[in-house]
């Protein structure tokens, strides 16, 4: 498979500090967060697990504005309103950083979604799917949280419950709006489960454009079948969980041997790597907070280690910057 050349199918996408051309994207990490928080306990005890606003937004923006002299152009940010989405704090790190951010909406929702939505509370009639639309393409067409900050992808989730109605729900919510917006969505999923499957039947009974969905995590197996059908189905692997968060499943190692194969095979243009990781997440205590490494693990550790096993620097174009590109643009491999 190969990624075509430059053509005139360029068109401007939303991001965080107004519309960026397709062809400025550059060198884009696909599935990344800048801070991931608990807004209801947040709400009751300020400051939970040392989240400071005036002290962690300056951080995020040194550390962004270094991410930048890496030689990262964008980043994807997935969180939705259910981990703690904020535009306005992600605006203030992203000032003066020169980095270019595109922010989701969707729901990560891997069992239920908040009551308030949830068919299970049912009183005193089940919620309708339509809701969920309704928020989405607000986000979309509209603007998140009252800005005119746009979402620019759509995010959706299955883990090891599986299809839960919930679940399924915000697949389907997610689908139609991609319909309607023409936006990209990506997915968290628990790959050593092949979630993505049930993930791929259910956008595609909704009309998804599977050329136009990233199946998330999926380099948290070694699975080469299972990241093979994927790729028949029409989808595009997000091999996006290097550095801690994934290290647990699988090591560098395997992610990169897995890397490998699948470039053997011709399907560099059908993969798009990432980190998983935050600038300051409030799930776990500030001293497990992840390695300084962060945002840059893929330029300092795997890309060289990708190179010493064959991967050419054309096939490593085609991960970070042409099939980002592609996929927001909406052509076919």
């Amino acid at each position: 498979m190969e990624t075509s050349d430059r053509n005139d199918s360029t068109k401007s996408i939303p991001a965080i500090n107004g519309p960026v051309a397709t062809d400025a994207l550059g060198a884009t990490l696909m599935h990344e967060h800048v801070f991931v928080l608990t807004p209801a306990l947040q709400v009751a005890y300020p400051g939970f697990r040392g989240w400071d606003p005036d002290v962690q937004i300056p951080a995020a923006r040194r550390y962004l504005t270094e991410l930048v002299g890496a030689g990262i152009d964008t980043i994807v940010d997935v969180t939705t309103v259910d981990t703690g989405r904020d535009v306005s704090h992600v605006l203030r790190a992203a000032e003066g950083t020169g980095l270019q951010i595109v922010v989701a909406t969707g729901m990560q929702t891997e069992r239920h979604l908040p009551r308030a939505l949830s068919d299970e509370a049912r009183y005193p009639t089940p919620r309708t799917p339509e809701e969920l639309d309704e928020l989405f393409m607000r986000d979309a067409t509209v603007g998140v949280q009252g800005t005119d900050v746009k979402a620019g992808i759509i995010k959706c989730a299955s883990d090891l419950a599986g299809l839960t109605p919930d679940v399924e729900r915000v697949l389907r919510a997610s689908a139609r709006v991609q319909v309607e917006t023409g936006l990209p969505i990506t997915t968290h999923t628990h790959a050593q489960a092949r979630t993505g499957f049930d993930q791929q039947r259910v956008l595609a009974e909704e009309g998804a454009d599977l050329e136009r969905v990233v199946i998330g995590h999926s380099g948290d197996t070694t699975d080469l079948d299972y990241l093979e059908r994927l790729i028949a189905a029409g989808s595009i692997v997000g091999m996006d969980r290097f550095g801690e968060a994934g290290a647990m499943l699988v090591s560098l190692d395997e992610r990169v041997d897995t890397i490998v194969s699948l470039c053997e095979r011709g399907y560099a243009d059908r993969i798009v790597i990432s980190h998983d990781h935050c600038c300051y997440v409030d799930w776990v205590p500030r001293d497990q907070a992840p390695s300084p490494d962060g945002h840059q693990y893929i330029s300092r550790a795997v890309l060289p280690r990708m190179r010493e096993r064959g991967v050419t620097d054309e096939q490593i174009r085609q991960m970070l910057v042409d099939t980002p590109r592609r996929l927001f643009e909406g052509r076919a491999s």
